[in-house]
């Protein structure tokens, strides 16, 4: 009885809060509506404030107050998680409004609506890319806001994200013994992000597909291909000298040394 009488309460709270919601959606009296709409946002009621506000993003158009509807119903749309709608609608207020004082934010959250839209490394990395140019773009900006730390901690995730990407598709070519596009993609890798932490791996990366690459290339590619096993060897000891591939290393060098030694005995 005492847990029926509990849901009998909820359900009458429920029903009058759906009819007063109702009557909102319905009343001609925008301010109040607006001041309604404020306050389901503050409540965290965000389909609700998004629900008002949409109507009222028409309403206001073109007043003192459309730029604080357009970031309402934004952040409302963010709160729902549908960075998609919320992305736009910052980019639209930044585009329409940009004197608002809700501009330097809105720049900022258009990153963060790319960021939490960005997908596991092995996707597409698009959207990556541009939380990547959103949050840059916002540092180059407002280079002293307190948001810069943030927006460059974040842009270092992302570019790790990329890399790893790049990372796992020579990995991937390389599995499928494609040594000549593995050294491509991992060149490219290491050209575009030369900083990355991952550097280690792909520099061992790249010097074990341009070894296995020349030892199964044809013989008038096979010398040349060698030789460039070789120059990658020593560019990655030289940079990790102590590191845990070291050992694999050497074994690639033995091996490139020994054939371009008997490559020259035979051209005597």
């Amino acid at each position: 009885m005492k847990y029926t009488g509990i849901i009998a309460m909820l359900l009458l709270l429920l029903t009058t809060s759906c009819s007063d919601y109702n009557k909102i959606i319905k009343s001609t009296d925008y301010e109040f509506k607006y001041k309604k709409a404020i306050e389901y946002y503050d409540d965290e009621e965000f389909v609700r404030s998004a629900g008002l506000l949409k109507e009222l993003v028409n309403i206001y158009r073109g007043t003192s107050k459309a730029d604080e509807i357009y970031y309402y119903y934004a952040k409302s749309h963010f709160g729902m998680k549908d960075y998609l709608l919320a992305g736009h609608w910052f980019r639209s207020l930044v585009k329409e409004f940009p004197k608002s004082q809700y501009v330097e934010e809105s720049q900022f959250m258009i990153g963060i609506c790319f960021y939490e839209e960005s997908p596991k490394p092995r996707l597409d990395q698009q959207v990556s890319q541009k939380a990547i140019d959103a949050f840059q773009l916002y540092i180059n900006l407002y280079p002293n806001s307190d948001r810069v730390e943030e927006a460059n901690r974040l842009i270092i995730e992302l570019r790790d994200k990329l890399v790893y990407k790049s990372f796992l598709s020579g990995k991937l070519y390389y599995d499928l013994e494609n040594y000549k596009a593995a050294v491509i993609a991992l060149t490219n890798s290491l050209k575009d992000f030369p900083d990355t932490r991952y550097r280690e791996d792909l520099m061992f990366m790249l010097l074990r597909a341009k070894y296995l690459l020349a030892i199964k290339s044809v013989e008038e590619k096979k010398e040349q291909r060698l030789s460039d096993a070789l120059d990658e060897y020593f560019t990655f000891v030289d940079e990790f000298p102590e590191s845990e591939f070291r050992k694999d290393a050497e074994k690639f060098y033995e091996t490139t040394a020994k054939l371009l030694n008997y490559k020259e005995d035979t051209n005597l």
